[in-house]
Parts: structure tokens; sequence; C-alpha cells
């Protein structure tokens, strides 16, 4: 699985990188994702960060 932040979209609200700093970190201006494949234990909590991210702007595919 890999995940991906819409730049234009991240409002900087630290809810990724609180919740799976493993996968998420903060950029320059934005939150990043720091890994290039989601470990598979980790999957689950992507998902559900993706879900809940209040801009939309984490991508999982």
């Amino acid at each position: 699985m890999k995940a991906k932040i819409d730049p234009d979209l991240c409002t900087v609200c630290m809810m990724c990188v609180d919740t799976v700093p493993e996968v998420f970190g903060m950029g320059d201006d934005v939150a990043e994702v720091t890994v290039s494949e989601v470990p598979a234990e980790l999957e689950d909590q992507v998902r559900e960060v993706a879900d809940d991210c209040p801009a939309d702007a984490i991508i999982v595919e």
C-alpha cells in the first residue's frame, strides 16, 4: 500500500503525524509521507487516518 498527501489540501492539523508517526512527518510547509511503502502492520491505521483527515488530503493507493 502507498499513501500520499495532497499538499494543496493539507491544513497542517498534524493528526496524521500524531497518529502514525512511522508513516507521516512534517515537511517544510505540510505533512508528508516518509516511507515509500506503508508497512503491512500499519495499513489499517493509515486507512483510518485517511478517512478521518479533516481536509481529505491523504490518498491511499
